[in-house]
């Protein structure tokens, strides 16, 4: 798959120079395409992933001479069902949803691998997701595209470990499956993200730029197994973690783009702001979107 092409005086990281975008988010601002891309432009940003937009969506980011990073994949957890109806059903629309989004040109999926009935065995619904990406695999060739997979640790998620991705890698061989890396997931998981960078560094396709902090003083007062008895949680975290913008965390991102442009990585970095600083309004959240991209561009 070919490289982003850095829009000229768009912004981009000081090491790698990897081309600097955002993904949208669930805010009411971001919902409609033609003001948000028009925000974008106006502030160099010169990357969008998009969410479900499809093909339409690809079509009038580029047209607006925006690169679209990713866009997601339809029915995730349907993908992951033990129902072989419904995963055939759901790996045809995908297919026709991979056939319509690269008719301009090569695509990045984004995907969790999220199981339909998270209460079945482990083993079992890693087969299901294996027998329907697998299929989608022959697609993602023809379209000289791939499918990038977040590892977001939610309940019953099969992909978010080296364990995992490892599996994963050995059942479907194929290189048109790889990784979105977003090292903040692993950073609350207590991964090392620079060793899973350099162990898949070959798979991954993709990046997001969130961060994590790490409260070691609710960690005392709290510990990592249970709930509070008293006190809340954080938004987009827990008790003794939260996701922050880049730069606001514990996630080393100079070495990060280091490490990606001596491997050479093609893609770009999009920032996914789940900050609770800044998610909320839409001045906070374009202040926070800014204040990313600017940190990520010093790096």
């Amino acid at each position: 798959m070919s490289a982003l092409s850095p829009i000229i005086s768009s912004l981009v990281t000081r090491t790698g120079q990897f081309p600097i975008g955002f993904r949208l988010g669930f805010s009411e601002w971001q919902k409609i395409l033609e003001p948000v891309i028009a925000w974008a432009k106006e502030n160099n940003i010169g990357v969008m992933d998009l969410r479900s937009n499809s093909d339409k969506g690809v079509d009038e980011v580029r047209a607006a001479g925006l690169q679209v990073g990713s866009t997601d994949l339809l029915d995730w957890h349907l993908l992951i069902s033990p129902d072989s109806g419904q995963r055939r059903d759901a790996v045809e629309r995908n297919r026709a949803h991979i056939q319509k989004s690269t008719k301009s040109g090569p695509m990045r999926f984004f995907t969790v691998m999220i199981p339909e009935n998270r209460d079945l065995p482990r083993r079992e619904n890693f087969d299901h997701m294996i027998s329907s990406y697998a299929e989608l695999a022959r697609t993602l060739e023809e379209t000289d595209s791939q499918i990038v997979i977040e590892g977001w640790p939610g309940p019953g998620v099969l992909c978010c470990t080296p364990e995992g991705f490892r599996g994963l890698f050995d059942r479907i061989p194929s290189e048109s499956i790889g990784v979105n890396y977003d090292p903040s997931h692993l950073v609350r998981m207590g991964i090392d993200p620079i060793r899973f960078l350099e162990e898949f560094q070959d798979r991954i396709y993709h990046v997001h730029a969130k961060d994590t902090l790490l409260l070691t003083d609710d960690l005392y007062e709290y510990g990592n197994l249970q709930p509070p008895t008293f006190a809340q949680p954080h938004s987009f975290g827990e008790m003794c973690w939260r996701y922050t913008i880049p730069g606001h965390g514990v996630v080393p991102w100079a070495l990060i783009f280091q490490i990606l442009e001596k491997k050479s990585y093609k893609g770009a970095v999009c920032i996914e702001l789940e900050d609770e600083n800044f998610n909320g309004t839409i001045e906070s959240e374009k202040q926070g979107l800014l204040l990313a991209a600017s940190f990520l561009a010093s790096r």
